[in-house]
């Protein structure tokens, strides 16, 4: 089981932080702080382990993204999810970078939900996780169109 998601910039700034596992807030930041003292001190192409717990790190331009999970989940297994999760990235945003992480929280999020749900893999198609997010943002836009007031109603109080 996955139990951590973590997008995390080079000085240390968490981006991203998605955990399945119902712990403490505070075991969450000590996990946070763990992994980046080891992504700071290690190369960016190891697998390491944070206290019994594996850990998968790729290490792109200013960000690393990490994958913490239990013994149930191969390594290289969650490394391609990792890769598939920044292709991703790239076809949603366009060459994805940091300030696009930032300022699209709520899309990162939709596109995560759609991979990973309750800490399982659910989806690994990166065309479907795309047309899915596609698909939820065109309804996005529907209903934030779409009025639930009836016309007569607005017609009076816009006189």
């Amino acid at each position: 089981m996955i139990q951590a998601v973590m997008v995390i910039s080079t000085q240390a700034k968490p981006r991203l932080l998605k955990f399945y596992n119902f712990q403490a807030p505070e075991k969450h930041q000590d996990l946070v702080r763990s992994v980046f003292q080891l992504l700071s001190a290690s190369p960016d192409s190891v697998s390491n382990f944070v206290k019994g717990t594996k850990m998968v790190y790729k290490h792109l331009a200013t960000l690393y993204f990490v994958f913490v999970f239990d013994s149930s989940e191969n390594e290289l297994a969650m490394l391609d999810l990792i890769q598939v999760f920044v292709e991703i990235l790239d076809r949603c945003f366009r060459n994805v970078c940091e300030l696009d992480i930032v300022f699209n929280f709520n899309k990162l999020h939709t596109i995560l939900d759609e991979m990973i749900l309750g800490g399982q893999v659910i989806e690994t198609s990166s065309e479907q996780v795309v047309k899915s997010v596609e698909e939820i943002e065109r309804l996005e836009k529907q209903s934030s169109t779409t009025s639930f007031i009836p016309k007569s109603i607005t017609e009076r109080f816009t006189r």
